[in-house]
């Protein structure tokens, strides 16, 4: 649909996340004969790209046609088979989410609680895993950073519980909503499963996945006789696209996605890193002028928790997030996000992850204010102002 108003709409959802130019571009190329050696580039490109972002060496990559759920069902496919035991801490709605899945699939699931602004509860991970003499659970099932909630967890602190516990399951992480915009690394968190998707930090349209499995994890799927065959790793390793496909590719999206990588490399990885804790410093920064009015606050109660991804802002019986959210679109053109599950009409969300610089949050920022201040919502002065002032202090 064309906008009809000049300008653009300020897209700051957690996905989609807003397109860089060089993306579209390069997915307005013409799609290519299978056998054409350029599209072997172009995926070679984007595994060793995924690696190099992942900061893995070894890890076999796998990429789908599939949106961050086809991701989840390619590793519990792979990974468990049916009647096999998975943990998995509570985040919020994306880990719940998944867990769900899980036993949709035949898997049985064990959750730690979530407290409502908090991050996983390591010490109740640690009494699940000690408490599993057995070693029954296969694999844990972490999410970095659940976009519905804007909490990000210590995922060293869970490999540290794995290691002090010498419980042998499997270490699988979503990093959906984290790749691209906070620190990670497969290496240094001892993951041996990671997956995600292109929509969010990786600066893409919505329509790939991927899972990166080490040895380990391969071994398991080598052995797991859970029926499959899309979603299977073993038939995908190869080194024939059709095959690491089942199927065609999906090319303009790994054209998009090669394309974004370079990007992100040509920024530096650090760079790209340090840009998002400053915008999202500068998103803190107003949203803690605006809870003065006594309003609004954050949902992650722990600042050290807050993601450099989405912030979740809660709102007041006085409030109305989706009223809030049709005005700043229909009005003020910036397009927000709400709550989901427990947190459905009680939260805004403001998405700040990938293709982001200082002036487009600014311009985001702005659009929120006056869609608070149309709806009469309570609200402190000088957000705007703490915001640039966080941009001159760099």
């Amino acid at each position: 649909m064309t906008h009809s108003r000049p300008g653009h709409q300020f897209l700051h959802s957690p996905g989609p996340t807003h397109v860089p130019l060089a993306v579209m571009q390069a997915m307005a190329n013409q799609p290519m004969d299978l056998a054409d050696p350029r599209l072997n580039g172009i995926i070679d490109r984007v595994e060793a790209g995924l690696k190099r972002l992942l900061n893995t060496e070894s890890a076999n990559i796998f990429l789908y046609a599939a949106n961050g759920h086809g991701a989840w069902e390619a590793v519990i496919s792979n990974l468990i088979a049916p009647g096999q035991t998975v943990l998995v801490p509570g985040t919020g709605h994306f880990s719940e989410s998944w867990a769900v899945q899980t036993e949709a699939m035949g898997g049985h699931v064990i959750r730690t609680p979530w407290v409502e602004g908090l991050s996983i509860d390591v010490a109740a991970v640690e009494r699940v895993l000690r408490e599993d003499t057995e070693h029954k659970i296969v694999a844990v099932f972490a999410v970095h950073t659940d976009t519905a909630s804007s909490i990000s967890s210590d995922l060293l602190a869970l490999r540290a519980v794995l290691d002090a516990v010498k419980h042998p399951a499997l270490f699988v992480v979503d990093v959906v909503a984290s790749l691209g915009a906070s620190r990670f690394s497969m290496h240094e968190v001892g993951a041996n499963v990671v997956l995600g998707a292109s929509q969010k930090g990786l600066m893409c349209p919505p329509g790939l996945g991927f899972a990166a499995a080490d040895a380990r994890a391969m071994a398991v799927c080598e052995a797991n006789p859970t029926p499959r065959f899309y979603w299977d790793w073993r038939l995908r390793v190869s080194e024939f696209s059709y095959r690491k496909f089942c199927g065609t590719p999906p090319q303009t999206l790994l054209m998009g996605l090669d394309a974004a990588l370079e990007l992100i490399f040509h920024e530096g990885v650090d760079q790209v890193l340090a840009r998002h804790q400053l915008i999202k410093r500068m998103v803190h920064a107003a949203v803690a002028c605006w809870s003065q009015g006594g309003a609004l606050h954050f949902l992650a109660s722990d600042p050290a928790s807050r993601s450099a991804s989405v912030t979740a802002v809660a709102v007041g019986p006085g409030a109305n997030p989706e009223a809030l959210r049709t005005l700043a679109r229909e009005r003020f053109d910036v397009a927000l996000a709400g709550g989901l599950g427990q947190l459905a009409g009680r939260v805004f969300r403001i998405g700040h992850m990938g293709d982001i610089n200082a002036p487009m949050i600014l311009g985001c920022l702005g659009g929120v204010e006056a869609a608070l201040r149309v709806q009469r919502v309570p609200i402190g002065s000088g957000a705007l102002e703490a915001a640039v002032a966080c941009l001159v202090a760099g």
